[in-house]
This record gives structure tokens, C-alpha cells and sequence, in this order.
């Protein structure tokens, strides 16, 4: 029997449903997208966060390459670096500088958002039964009880494009609660939190010299009662850095290069302006304000149509500066594939409302992480911190503390931060001993360089800061 499933969006999360789709079965796979497509790692219109850094975790990349194996060692091949949250960051949190640990840790994949969105679409469009076509979903078709397909705008006018199983992952910009309501389906609840973050980027090449460098990040302080500011330097393909700075409402950098330069100075630790004051910018400087955390609780309504699936920033988008995005979009892919495998096709009865359900619980993970930090800064609209959440800002700020000088504590909060594993590895015994034990070496008074990355940085330093 010849079956059809169409996605809407063609980002991470829409060639992610594609690709799962194709592998269970589906004869006909379309996914269908607005925007004209690069032809190779570029920036494209409808990705505005694309300009700054993105961080592929380690539980994400198990996730993807579940789903397009191989996808790890393509982005490898391109370019992309792989860095181990152990020994090959240089991190300053809100408690402090954090240790380098000559231990194993969990590693994360950094590069442009351009490249791995390009990856993983040109892996999952060799599969024959996948096309892309470009266009615009403009409202879904069928009733209330069954989505029969979606309406799709085109040169031609409005025409209907009949599925056995559509995916909303057309991501922020998603118009599923209007769709929902022409279904004769109200009353879906949707919260935002936003914190008025500014991301502004800007790529350098890097130096001679510096091409082992570590990834250097100055994290926001939450706990002051002033905007968050924070600043990355992050390598990617291309022999580039990737410099972004971020600040909340009161606290925005800004798009003019000096100012750009004298923010990064200004921070707590002035690192990162001093290694790109001596570095070639490629670029201008990138704004982006679109940052707030929206959780559509569609998971929650009392009644949900059988034939429509909702994955990846659709469901929930959190604030980018948590580095959550495209993990949560490939475990909600993971789920669809899962259940796809148990339903044994893409119209099995109750299969939307599971794959919804399943897909829900890593968007639930990584909001209580983003919001938990977010609604600390005083500026923040739609929450302010309740007991609860001052309970765990206590103790995730003593295991920071810890983390300075406990192996324990630092792997606590790197398994979390990496997502492999859920946030209730903070409440493991032996990340719980550590954190009420404390730090057994001293806080450090700067970032913990070797001697020759020492000398990149005094090499660099155009500031005499």
C-alpha cells in the first residue's frame, strides 16, 4: 500500500522526521519548506539564530546518529571540531573559573549551525523515497478527529496535499495552535518566558598559533540581580572562530565592532576581548533577538487528531544561550522512529498522540533547565522564581562551587550540560556528597592555561587589559 507522510519545515528537525520515516516504510516522503535551500553549508533566511554558536551535545549526537548513522564523522570530515567538556573548555561560571580535567569526559561537536543542518540534509536526501519541495503550509486539512494533509500555498494558488501522517517541525515561527483551531480544536495553552536576550556574532579567523586553543566561554551570572552577559569563543570549520556575545534585557552588546570588542572586555573576565583583539574578523557583527523559551503544550489537550505529529522547536524553543535546541529536536525524532517501529505504520491508531507525548518529556527536561536560569534575571517577562525554584538555584550554585575543584561535581554538571543524561543526575549520591563536600582544592584566580596557551593569549592581547 502506498503511503505518504509530509513534513513541514525542512531544519534539523524536519530531515531528522524524514529521515525516520523513510527507514519505517514511508513509500512517499515530502517535506515542504518556504525558504530556497543552500546548496551547501550557508546561512539561509529562515534561521536567524543560524549566525551564532551552536553546541551539538553528546546525547543529541547519539540521538542523530541513531537516525543517520555516520552523521558524526561527515561533520568531522567538513570541519567540525570535537571537544571534550573534560579538558578542552575554558569556562568561567558565575562561581568562578572551572578546573581542566585530564580525565575522560563527554565530548561535544562544535561548528556552524549552517554546517550541520547541510550535513545532515544532503545524508537524509540520498535516501530515494525523501524530496524537498519548496513551498508554504498554510493550514492542515481533515477534522478534528484526523488530519488528512495540508494545505500548501504555491504560484498557482492554494492546493491540498493529501498524507497519511503529517510533522509540524516548521519550528519557532510554527502556526499549529491556528492550524488546530481550524480543525475545530481550542483551548491549547502556550507559555512564554523571555528574557530579552541579544545574541551578536561575529567569525575571525584564527590566528597562526591558535589552532588548538580551547573553547573559551565567560558564562552569565544569574545570581546578581543585574542583566546576564556572557561571551564564546568556539572554533568551527574553515580555520575560523566563532565569537558570540549574549546579554538579557538592560544588558544587550552591540552590532558596531568597537562596542562589540569593549563588551567582551567588560566582562567579568576579559579573555575573550583580548584573544579576537589580535584576530582578522571575517565579518560584521550579527544581531539576533529571537530568544525567548515558548512551550506549546499541545501534549496536554484534552482531544489531538490521529495523522499529525508536532517535534522540535514546534513543541517547545528555549532561550539558544543553553546550547538545548538541536539535541531535544533529535530525541523527538528518536521517539517518532521508535514508535513508528512499535505501530508498524505511520496511520496506526493512538500513534500521534504517543509520539506527541514522547516527545514532550526532553522539551519538559530542557525547559525546567532554560526557565530555572532565565526567570533569575531581573528584566525576564512571563516568571519570576517561585521556593522551588530558589531551592534548586541553591544547590546547583554549591555544585558549581564544587565543580571548581571535584571531579565528581564536574562530571555531574557535564553529564547534564551534554544531555546523555536527565536532570536528575544532579541528585545522584555521589553528586550529591560532592556538592555538600565542597571543593577540596582552592578556587582558581584565573583561567587554567598551559604555558603555551598562555603565550597564544599575551601574543594576541591588543589591549593592555
Amino acid at each position: 500500500m502506498s503511503r505518504r507522510a509530509v513534513v513541514v519545515g525542512a531544519g534539523l528537525a524536519g530531515m531528522l522526521a524524514a529521515a525516520v520515516l523513510a527507514d519505517a516504510g514511508v513509500t512517499e516522503v515530502v517535506v515542504l519548506d518556504r525558504d530556497e535551500l543552500p546548496d551547501g553549508p550557508r546561512q539561509r533566511r529562515g534561521l536567524p539564530q543560524g549566525r551564532h554558536a551552536h553546541l551539538l551535545m553528546t546525547g543529541g549526537l547519539r540521538a542523530m546518529e541513531e537516525i543517520v548513522p555516520g552523521v558524526g564523522k561527515r561533520l568531522l570530515a567538513a570541519g567540525a571540531h570535537e571537544i571534550s567538556l573534560s579538558s578542552g573548555v575554558l569556562a568561567r561560571s558565575p562561581e568562578g573559573w572551572l578546573r581542566r580535567w585530564r580525565r575522560e569526559g563527554p565530548v561535544m561537536l562544535t561548528c556552524t549551525r549552517a554546517l550541520v543542518d547541510w550535513t545532515v540534509r544532503a545524508a537524509v536526501l540520498e535516501h530515494p523515497r525523501v524530496e524537498v519541495r519548496r513551498a508554504a503550509a498554510v493550514g492542515l486539512t481533515g477534522s478534528a478527529g484526523r488530519v488528512r494533509g495540508v494545505r500548501v500555498s504555491g504560484p498557482d494558488g492554494e492546493a491540498d496535499l493529501e498524507a497519511d501522517l503529517v510533522v509540524d517541525a516548521s519550528g519557532r515561527g510554527t502556526r499549529i495552535v491556528t492550524w488546530l483551531e481550524g480543525l475545530g480544536l481550542s483551548g491549547v495553552r502556550t507559555r512564554t518566558v523571555d528574557s530579552g536576550l541579544v545574541n551578536a556574532s561575529r567569525v575571525y579567523r584564527v590566528p597562526a598559533g591558535a589552532e588548538r586553543f580551547p573553547l573559551t566561554i565567560v558564562q552569565a551570572d544569574p545570581y546578581v540581580a543585574r542583566p546576564g552577559r556572557s561571551a564564546m569563543v568556539m572554533p568551527v570549520e574553515g580555520d575560523r572562530w566563532l565569537v558570540s556575545c549574549g546579554g538579557t534585557r538592560g544588558g544587550e552588546p552591540p552590532a558596531d565592532a568597537e562596542g562589540f570588542l569593549r563588551y567582551a572586555l567588560d566582562l567579568p573576565d576579559p579573555i575573550v576581548g583580548r584573544l579576537i583583539s589580535g584576530a582578522e574578523p571575517l565579518t560584521d557583527v550579527h544581531l539576533s533577538r529571537s530568544t525567548s523559551n515558548v512551550r506549546h503544550y499541545l501534549d496536554k489537550a484534552p482531544h489531538w487528531p490521529e495523522g499529525l505529529v508536532v517535534l522540535g522547536d514546534a513543541l517547545g524553543t528555549f532561550n539558544p544561550a543553553y546550547g538545548q535546541g538541536m539535541s531535544v529536536a533529535a530525541f523527538g525524532a528518536r521517539v517518532l522512529g521508535r514508535e513508528l517501529e512499535r505501530a508498524g505504520g505511520p496511520d496506526a491508531p493512538g500513534l500521534a498522540r504517543r509520539v506527541l507525548r514522547g516527545a514532550a518529556r526532553p522539551v519538559d527536561a530542557a525547559w525546567a533547565m532554560a526557565v530555572g536560569q532565565d526567570v533569575l534575571y531581573p528584566a525576564t517577562r512571563g516568571g519570576r522564581p517561585g521556593i522551588a525554584d530558589r531551592a534548586v538555584t541553591a544547590y546547583t550554585r554549591r555544585m558549581t562551587r564544587a565543580a571548581a575543584g571535584s571531579f565528581a561535581a564536574a562530571s555531574a554538571i557535564w553529564d547534564v550540560t551534554s544531555m546523555r543524561t536527565p536532570p536528575t543526575r544532579m541528585f545522584h549520591p555521589s553528586a550529591v556528597l560532592a556538592a555538600l563536600t565542597g571543593s577540596p582544592l582552592p578556587a582558581l584566580s584565573g583561567p587554567p592555561l598551559t604555558p603555551a596557551e598562555r603565550e597564544v593569549l599575551d601574543g594576541l592581547d591588543r589591549t593592555g587589559v
